[in-house]
């Protein structure tokens, strides 16, 4: 029991400091250290240098290639003005009278082409400034806007997404990105609608109470005020086209390889010991996802070399920009690997693994989902629970019947819901660049970013116990 104590201080704190903007690169260790304290049969520097440490290496190892190609392939798309020309441009199509849709899907093609959220945030923000202000609509609407295309399915649901979320099952169950495309369709589709009716009613409800975008000194002289003064530009259907191209590429490329190509290549020498005495089903996935972020990231360099004069310096931020990210999921792996090594773990593992015991999908859904939520992390939460649990569940699944990619996207959306609680650095960092506090926007947030993905994780489940996977 005191065992069970340490866990659940050290996890409670890990919440609080995290939510007040303390680093997790310092929490995840520290915090794993405190739970140690509570357990007798736990040595305290042990624990750190051969448990924490060999568990974040672990995960560096595995996944530093998709952290970094898809850093320098968002940098990419921003420095060169391509990740506004699609927002822009998918804003001229629909045209300002759907303000709110048409921020939502440029969201969407940009995260769903592998550029990161917080690139999209930053490159969508002026615009959805410009188009709120236009419409009329209230500022507090923006960020649940923004949110719901850039945090949820494309991130977690659609079928092929490069996105970190869709790539971390793929070693641990033997998938591809596409696992279960017709359910991820099916989830993605009800985070999309459930979200587009909450904002299009919240903003009528609005309209009708007689309330606009209410301006402020901050918004009056930021980038949005100057592009809603002079308009939306015209339309460049050549600059879209080849802004598109790479994204194109990323989906396109990513399908064949995982699907087709890398199959059907001799890869018997990954049976030998130094290649990890592997197979290609295990690393199909992430090779798929390399290589296409890489090519696509080539592809965007030739076509847009006229608009990245400081190429070098470009690349360079692009990479530096990978490590933060990629370190703090980590030690969030390592905190996982320090807690599941504690004899209060086993009660909690075997709590949550007696949920449904007939039905692994359940308790897969719940321990993901509650330990995205603890860390804020949607990739943080399902890295503890698959480097704890992850072969526990696949052999469940194997004994019911459950095919791997119907565990791999129930993993994937189920890291989409509690994750985006107020602590959410993603969350956070919104709020900040649309100048807005939590008071006024998270209501919407909580709506389109928590409880529609959690509706949604809830049907995939079901249906997927119904049919399986499909």
């Amino acid at each position: 029991m005191t065992s069970i104590l340490g866990i659940l201080v050290s996890l409670g704190l890990l919440i609080t400091l995290a939510y007040h903007g303390f680093s997790v690169l310092l929490l995840a260790p520290l915090m794993a250290l405190v739970a140690t304290l509570f357990s007798a049969e736990a040595p305290l520097l042990a624990s750190y240098t051969q448990v924490f440490m060999p568990a974040l290496g672990s995960f560096v190892v595995s996944f530093f290639p998709l952290f970094l190609l898809g850093a320098v392939f968002g940098k990419l798309m921003e420095s060169s003005g391509s990740a506004n020309a699609i927002a822009q441009g998918i804003v001229d199509l629909l045209g300002p009278h759907r303000a709110l849709v048409a921020i939502v899907a440029a969201c969407a093609v940009l995260t769903y082409g592998g550029v990161s959220l917080f690139v999209v945030a930053f490159a969508v923000y002026p615009i959805a400034e410009a188009l709120f202000r236009q419409a009329g609509l209230p500022r507090r609407l923006m960020p649940a806007t923004i949110a719901l295309g850039a945090f949820t399915f494309t991130m977690t649901a659609l079928p092929g997404t490069p996105a970190i979320q869709n790539a971390i099952p793929m070693p641990y169950f033997g998938t591809t990105p596409f696992a279960a495309p017709g359910l991820g369709v099916i989830g993605g589709a009800m985070m999309l609608g459930l979200g587009c009716w909450w904002l299009l009613a919240r903003a009528a409800s609005a309209l009708r109470r007689g309330e606009g975008y209410d301006v402020d000194d901050a918004a009056a002289g930021s980038p949005g005020a100057e592009l809603a003064a002079r308009g939306s530009p015209a339309r460049e259907p050549q600059r879209l086209a080849r802004a598109l191209a790479p994204i194109a590429l990323v989906i396109a490329l990513n399908y064949l390889l995982s699907t087709w190509v890398l199959t059907a290549l001799d890869t018997r020498y990954l049976a030998a010991t130094r290649f990890g005495s592997t197979d290609i089903g295990a690393l199909r996935g992430v090779w798929a996802v390399i290589a296409s972020l890489f090519a696509a990231t080539l592809l965007l360099m030739m076509l847009e070399r006229a608009r990245l004069p400081g190429l070098k310096d470009t690349l360079g931020a692009g990479a530096s920009a990978s490590v933060l990210p990629l370190m703090n999921t980590a030690s969030q792996v390592g905190y996982g690997a320090v807690i599941a090594s504690l004899a209060g773990f086993g009660l909690i593992r075997d709590a949550v693994l007696s949920v449904a015991p007939d039905n692994p999908l359940i308790s897969l859904s719940i321990a993901v989902n509650v330990l995205a939520g603890v860390t804020g992390s949607a990739s943080g939460g399902m890295s503890i629970a698959l480097q704890t649990l992850g072969a526990t569940w696949l052999a469940m699944g194997e004994a019911a019947n459950i095919s791997p990619d119907l565990l791999h996207r129930v993993t994937a959306i189920a890291t989409g819901g509690l994750d985006a609680l107020p602590h959410n650095g993603a969350v956070i960092t919104l709020l900040s660049i649309c100048k807005l506090s939590h008071r006024q926007a998270y209501v919407d947030i909580l709506v389109v970013a928590v409880a529609g993905p959690v509706v949604a994780l809830a049907v995939v489940v079901a249906l997927g116990t119904a049919f399986g996977s499909f």
